[in-house]
Parts: structure tokens; sequence; C-alpha cells
């Protein structure tokens, strides 16, 4: 074999490679793209409201809540999609007039803040101030009510804030529940007491009651 047919069979070789080497790349761009990894916009999930949206996010672990704390399904449902729009995860709110009120119990300017004394705060820093002040979860549950419950504020927030928030709202007033007493549940939720004897909402927002009775009549048609 000459030195001349040598050199060619290397070359043919090297270009043999490189056009392996090529038609590699672009299989590899084409499959294994970051682009190809993301969804289409058919595949991705659109809601029209936040009801469809909090049926999508809750509905199942609320129906199994409901079922083993004996809760009606539909109110839980129409809590959550008051509270967050049915976003998944909730957001959290600080309440900065809260947090003042704790930090007068703590320095002992304030005897109680509902069941909050003095005693509780004993070794809550600023941080655990705010923390009890901030509402978490699916039922925006402020941190403090952790303190009756006997759990941390991080069980209001975890993958079981659905269970602890539904445990809370049974042990608070699911006496209202058990008679679908609808109207004083929101309200006690929302204010820390039943709807007043003259009938007027002192919700935060006017239409607090109004919508989430809405929205009770929606799950009892809609559930997994």
């Amino acid at each position: 074999m000459s030195r001349k047919t040598t050199i060619q069979r290397k070359q043919q070789f090297i270009i043999s490679i490189g056009i392996i080497l090529v038609l590699g790349g672009l299989y590899i761009y084409k499959n294994y793209s970051p682009q190809s990894e993301k969804p289409s916009i058919e595949e991705t999930p659109t809601y029209t409201n936040a009801l469809e949206r909090a049926y999508a996010n809750y509905s199942m672990e609320v129906s199994r809540t409901a079922e083993e704390l004996r809760l009606p399904y539909e109110y839980l449902m129409a809590l959550i999609t008051l509270e967050t729009s049915g976003f998944k995860p909730a957001g959290t709110r600080f309440e900065k007039h809260v947090f003042k009120q704790l930090k007068k119990v703590k320095s002992g300017k304030l005897n109680r803040y509902e069941n909050i004394k003095k005693k509780t705060l004993k070794d809550a820093n600023n941080k655990a101030l705010k923390n009890l002040a901030t509402s978490w979860g699916p039922f925006q549950l402020m941190g403090y009510k952790c303190v009756g419950m006997e759990v941390n504020v991080h069980n209001l927030r975890s993958e079981k804030a659905v269970y602890y928030g539904a445990k809370w709202i049974k042990e608070e007033y699911g006496r209202l529940l058990k008679k679908k007493r609808y109207k004083d549940a929101f309200h006690y939720h929302n204010t820390g007491r039943k709807v007043p004897r003259n009938g007027k909402f002192y919700t935060h927002d006017p239409k607090y009651i109004p919508n989430g009775l809405k929205y009770i009549e929606y799950f009892k048609k809609h559930q997994p």
C-alpha cells in the first residue's frame, strides 16, 4: 500500500467520524434540548377561574381529609377557594398588627392575645413572633393558632397542611358545620365570631360569605 493511499484512507476515516458526530449532535439537540422538554400550550393546564384551580389542586386531598374528620367536603373546598383562590402552594400574609400585639404579650404590656399568654412566648424571638403573626396554608390559619393545637407552625404549611387546618376547623367551630350553619362558619373563620344578631357581616370582604355559599353549591356538584 502506497503512502498516498494510506493518507487518503485516514482522511476518509476522519471525515466519516466528523459526519457521525454532527448527525449525533443534531439528534440529541432535537430530542433532548430544553425546548423539547417544555410542555406545549396544549399540555399546560389552564383554569378559567379559582374554582377549577382549587378542584385541580386540592379536591383529592380534601376529600380524604373530610371523610377522615367527618367534615363537609364542599365547605372545606369553598373555604380554600376564598382564602387562596385555589393556588398551590398557598401564599402567606404577615399581619403587622398581630405581630405588635404578640410583642406586647411577650413584654407583659398585654395580658393575653386570644389564647396566647406571656409564658407561651418566653422563648420566642422576633422571627418566631413573625411566623406566629403570619397566615399559612390552604385555610390561611394564623401561625399562633398552632399553640392551641400543640403543633408547630411548620405543620400549618407542610404537606399535611390540609389535614392540620381541617383539624383546627373541627375543634374550633365544627359544631357549626355539623348543623350546616355555613354563614356562621365562614364568619367565624374570618372574624373569630359568629354572625351577630343584627345579621351584618364583619368580614374583611363584604362578599366573603355570599361567595362562599355559592362555592359550596359548586363543590356539591364537583367531587372527586
